[in-house]
């Protein structure tokens, strides 16, 4: 007969005043540090220049709310052009380091090659590499290529950051999958190909999400390459487009950044919410031995 599970390690917390002290009053502190931002993020964006701008004024709270930052935000800035290319570059860039990372993270998983062990080390280190070191050499070979202020400058450098990571992770859930499934479909005469769309893809769709909504996110938040890599106005993207063209010498208009700061924001907060289940059970079968 099977032990029951034990229960006895919860028994701390049938006491009211130590459920309180500790459990809500941690969670209570942690959902403040981690909410406050966000709602400092739209106090601001709704508040008029003049409360801004008061001593006087509550700063937690709007007196008099406004949409004149939105307003002046989307009609007299080129945001709308940097939220278009921050959505093509991310998307763009996220299925294509996907695509290259199903590859290796099949590669050296499945089909255990010699030296298989050491490439997935070597593609984890890749990702410890800093940004900051990587786009010296970046920024010469995308002017040698002619692709300085372009799109596709940012397209084709993010995925030296996404696929090691999407690898790494695609990795820990492969692993998970029970070889004898592989092996009998090629007992059955099935190719790797069939084995990888037909079986493992199948099975590792939360693993795919997981990884894809990662990706999405590194790129959407991205700063450092597209602050080399380009220059124009209607070619930046969200980050550098509110950092560079709402900051005028030392003046910050602090009403429209936060206002871009939202909007940039809501894009990646709507897919976590969609894909939360599939981002939890990904994660869980990545890390899992």
């Amino acid at each position: 007969m099977k032990d029951q599970p034990s229960t006895e390690g919860m028994q701390f917390l049938e006491s009211i005043p130590r459920r309180v002290i500790t459990l809500y009053i941690p969670l209570a502190i942690f959902l403040f540090v981690l909410l406050f931002p966000f709602y400092w993020m739209v106090v601001t964006s709704f508040k008029p220049n003049a409360e801004l701008l008061s001593r006087e004024g509550n700063p937690f709270w709007v007196m008099a709310p406004t949409i004149a930052h939105f307003k002046k935000l989307i009609f007299d800035t080129p945001y709308p052009e940097w939220m278009l290319n921050t959505v093509i570059v991310s998307v763009v860039a996220t299925f294509t380091s996907l695509a290259a990372s199903v590859f290796a993270a099949y590669a050296i998983e499945r089909l255990r090659f010699k030296g298989s062990k050491a490439t997935g080390l070597a593609i984890f280190l890749a990702y410890l590499v800093p940004p900051s070191i990587l786009f010296i050499p970046l920024a010469a070979i995308v002017f040698k290529l002619g692709l300085f202020d372009t799109r596709w400058a940012l397209i084709l450098t993010y995925p030296t950051f996404l696929i090691p990571f999407c690898t790494w992770l695609l990795m820990g859930y492969f692993r998970s999958i029970p070889y004898e499934l592989e092996e009998c479909a090629l007992i059955d005469g099935a190719t790797r190909w069939q084995i990888l769309v037909k079986i493992i893809l199948p099975l590792a769709v939360p693993g795919l999400i997981s990884a894809g909504i990662f990706a999405f996110t590194l790129s959407w938040n991205e700063f450092i390459y597209a602050l080399t890599f380009v220059s124009s106005s209607e070619v930046k993207t969200v980050p550098v487009g509110v950092i560079t063209e709402l900051v005028e010498g030392d003046v910050y208009h602090w009403g429209a950044l936060m206002a871009g700061a939202l909007l940039g924001s809501l894009p990646v907060a709507v897919m976590y919410s969609f894909f939360v289940e599939y981002y939890v059970s990904g994660m869980t079968g990545a890390v899992k031995e």
